[in-house]
């Protein structure tokens, strides 16, 4: 059976990536976009969903247009360190090279997530979120019956290794801190793919010069968007090695393959105030508690992971004209 699958996507690089895995898997169906904001501001992110589906051929896939700040805010400025890895535009500076021929939906993302969750199973719904939980909470908030009807894999946090925001804060959760703690306060069912097992996926030039060399409009696309990525890594991550962090493909790719990673049971929190603003850490409150309902990636198969994302990346790139 495919999994049925709605991404919510603050479209940068690495959520481009993710979209093409899902879009070319065979055990995946791609219900639905919702757009958030992170990488870039929402415009720009629903103008880059539109794009990119243009250019994969995939215009009849939906697109939503999500909540554009944080619960917290009513604004929303793209932090420095978002535009230095994804650049102004999202994808590295470079040009999608299609137009968009259709348009957001008038549905919100928020009854989108609720309409899902109430026409789908667990079995068959897998909800992405690899931005801020935004969307996700506020979903939660308008219909709360649908907590214990939708899965959920999240490409956020961190529970063994220091933040890339600062020594305890991820990007993704650092957008809106206070939505992703009572998200994981819930009793949903989470799987959270956060630092711990991304950072050992990596994309590397080698790969990005045999998608060039497929000569398609879209591989050259995607291999020059990577090289920005593999680029500016070197160029401003410490712990740079070699190649760009598949964060957001890892997350994708385990909503469809849970074996991909090996997890560990916990409740979760997210720490809202003070220097540990933004740090994901067991929720002492719920210690004693069973069953858990979140379940935290600490390692992953990233051979097995990465030779499948390329190989789907590859063949998808070849054929997309």
């Amino acid at each position: 059976m495919r999994k049925k699958i709605i991404l919510d996507l603050d479209t940068g690089i690495d959520d481009t990536l993710a979209l093409v895995y899902i879009l070319g898997s065979p055990d995946a169906e791609l219900i639905g976009i919702t757009a958030t904001y992170g990488n870039v501001v929402i415009e720009q992110g629903i103008s880059n969903d539109l794009r990119l589906l243009e250019l994969f051929g995939r215009s009849d896939i939906p697109v939503y247009q999500g909540i554009s700040h944080p619960s917290d805010a009513s604004s929303y400025e793209v932090p420095k360190s978002s535009e230095i890895y994804h650049a102004k535009n999202g994808t590295g500076n470079i040009e999608i090279p299609a137009k968009a021929t259709t348009s957001v939906q008038e549905k919100s993302a928020v009854d989108f997530i609720i309409e899902s969750a109430r026409t789908y199973s667990k079995d068959e719904l897998v909800y992405v979120p690899t931005g801020p939980s935004t969307n996700l909470d506020a979903a939660f908030a308008k219909a709360p019956d649908i907590v214990d009807k939708i899965k959920v894999v999240m490409m956020g946090g961190s529970l063994t290794q220091p933040g890339n925001c600062n020594m305890f804060m991820e990007a993704n959760i650092s957008q809106d801190p206070h939505a992703s703690d009572r998200v994981f306060r819930t009793t949903a069912d989470i799987t959270m793919i956060g630092l711990d097992v991304t950072m050992q996926a990596l994309m590397t030039k080698k790969e990005t010069e045999a998608l060039r060399s497929l000569g398609t409009a879209t591989g050259k696309f995607l291999a020059d968007m990577t090289d920005y990525y593999i680029d500016i890594s070197e160029e401003v991550d410490p712990a740079f090695a070699g190649g760009c962090n598949l964060h957001d493909p890892l997350a994708a790719a385990v909503a469809l393959d849970p074996s991909l990673v090996t997890c560990f049971p916990i409740d979760l929190m997210v720490e809202t105030e003070g220097p540990g603003r933004g740090r994901t850490i067991g929720n002492p409150e719920k210690l004693l508690s069973q069953p858990k309902n979140t379940k935290v990636a600490l390692a992953v198969d990233a051979e097995r992971f990465t030779r499948r994302f390329f190989q789907r990346l590859k063949a998808f790139a070849a054929t997309c004209q």
